[in-house]
């Protein structure tokens, strides 16, 4: 049953569903990379801020939640994988298609938590200030502020005059990652961070309780944002959907890429195409759902590993010294972690890495949430399709660098990525239980059952929507009783 516009219904004026054969899959190389995005835009929050703030406080109190917080993005990742592979559209054209006004509601919560983004930039922006002492004379905030504006016109002005928008996002990402494992992994071959490795291990599994000091409620924050943040987490999840469609995954193949000013094709709107039943060849759907659970688990486990080493860093070199990122300081007190490896070098070496993994983070996401503006406000108003999908990608993206560049004044960058994630969080607890329609509900009265996701999956989402349910009732218990 295809989907079709009733009257006096809150549907989005969406054409209905075409009918195409599902591609074949061209192989890992040419297939892989959303997770790799995936994984290097988590590095730039909760692995390099609050797991190690959190680590250097508290010790290894709050380890064991980790690895359990990092898998629930799992199931929430292929069910959103799912929808975007099996109809080629994105997962909030999917919400548009439930229900008109529950879309348009997550549509403005997620505006409203990336109105902030802009504390990433400067975030990066901390390291490059103690790297260059540049500007000199303007202090912590003002250096800080010049670097982040800094990186974010360089990263605007690369997405803008790319050809595949796209392409830059992975190359640079994946650079990124690439770079950044690697260090890490030297810098815990440090004598003096593996000493410290058997009883950072047994606190994986034995939380250290009480913790060695006294917990503070006002970190109840930082503790959901560090576990909303073990991987992707609060409205950035959404973005895979995105990724997908451009890398052209399962019927996302025809529907074409962003180009930025070096590019000429123009991608005309349009809404999804399912598999015809009658062309689907089992094998070929069989290797398209393989890949979305490798595509996703590159990036989370991934993105452990890496959330692991600093963390173990954090409790070979910070704990013991009573070191605490805080504030302006939040890049710059991690640089302990490699300047215990290689001295002076490590230190300059780690703020270079800081840098770029954090301003990246605000170049993804600035890329993402432009494209999921573009996308509802041409779902949901039929008239601004005269415009081009690349003209209202490009005026929403340099609408966001503006708007991130006002809201960064407001705060230091802590305060800025807490918010984020407070708004985010209220987002996932809803979007759980809305993948679980889409996926179970809607999308089999648009291609048969067999073709879609499976039980076993559905199982999983079930899990992590009620285990961020519990979280979310468990993070209001403690910020407003103390307790």
């Amino acid at each position: 049953m295809e989907f079709r516009r009733r009257k006096n219904r809150n549907v989005p004026v969406l054409p209905p569903f075409r009918r195409g054969n599902l591609p074949p899959f061209p192989g890992w190389r040419a297939a892989l990379g959303p997770g790799i995005v995936w994984m290097a835009l988590a590095q730039g929050s909760g692995e390099l801020i609050w797991w190690p703030y959190l680590i250097a406080k508290y010790g290894l109190a709050f380890l064991v939640l980790l690895i359990p917080a990092c898998l629930l993005q799992l199931p929430i990742n292929y069910a959103i994988g799912s929808y975007t592979l099996l109809t080629g559209e994105t997962i909030f054209q999917g919400f548009l298609r439930l229900h008109r006004w529950i879309g348009l509601a997550l549509w403005l919560l997620m505006t409203l938590s990336f109105l902030w983004f802009g504390a990433f930039a400067s975030a990066g922006g901390t390291a490059l200030a103690a790297l260059t002492d540049f500007p000199a004379g303007w202090g912590d905030r003002g250096q800080t502020l010049f670097w982040a504006y800094s990186s974010m016109a360089v990263f605007v002005a690369a997405l803008i005059g790319s050809r595949v928008i796209y392409t830059v996002v992975e190359r640079v990402m994946g650079a990124v990652a690439v770079i950044t494992v690697v260090g890490l992994v030297v810098a815990c071959s440090h004598p003096t961070v593996l000493s410290q490795a058997p009883a950072f291990l047994r606190g994986l599994a034995l939380p250290q309780w009480p913790p060695p000091r006294p917990w503070e409620a006002a970190d109840a924050d930082k503790l959901l944002t560090a576990i909303t943040f073990a991987g992707l987490g609060g409205f950035w999840t959404l973005f895979y959907s995105y990724w997908l469609r451009e890398k052209g995954a399962g019927m996302c193949r025809t529907m074409g890429h962003i180009e930025g000013l070096a590019g000429r094709a123009e991608v005309a709107f349009d809404a999804g195409i399912v598999p015809d039943p009658a062309l689907v060849q089992p094998r070929e759907l069989g290797r398209w759902r393989k890949f979305l659970v490798v595509d996703s688990a590159v990036g989370i486990v991934g993105n452990i590993a890496t959330t692991l080493m600093t963390c173990l860093l954090a409790y070979a070199v910070l704990f013991p010294q009573g070191l605490v990122p805080e504030k302006y300081q939040l890049a710059v007190v991690q640089a302990k972690f490699f300047e215990v490896s290689w001295g002076a070098f490590g230190r300059v070496l780690f703020l270079v890495v800081a840098a770029a993994f954090l301003s990246d983070t605000w170049m993804a996401t600035a890329d993402a949430v432009a494209r999921i503006h573009t996308d509802v406000v041409l779902s949901v108003f039929p008239g601004a399709r005269r415009w081009s999908v690349r003209r209202w990608y490009l005026t929403f993206l340099v609408l966001l660098t503006i708007v991130t560049s006002v809201t960064m004044w407001f705060a230091e960058p802590g305060p800025l990525i807490l918010l984020s994630a407070l708004i985010g969080f209220l987002g996932t607890v809803t979007f759980a239980f809305l993948l679980y329609w889409l996926n179970y509900r809607y999308l089999p009265t648009v291609i048969p059952k067999t073709l879609g996701p499976r039980r076993l999956a559905a199982l999983g989402l079930g899990v992590a929507g009620a285990a961020y349910g519990v979280l979310a009732v468990a993070y209001l218990w403690v910020r407003f009783t103390g307790s």
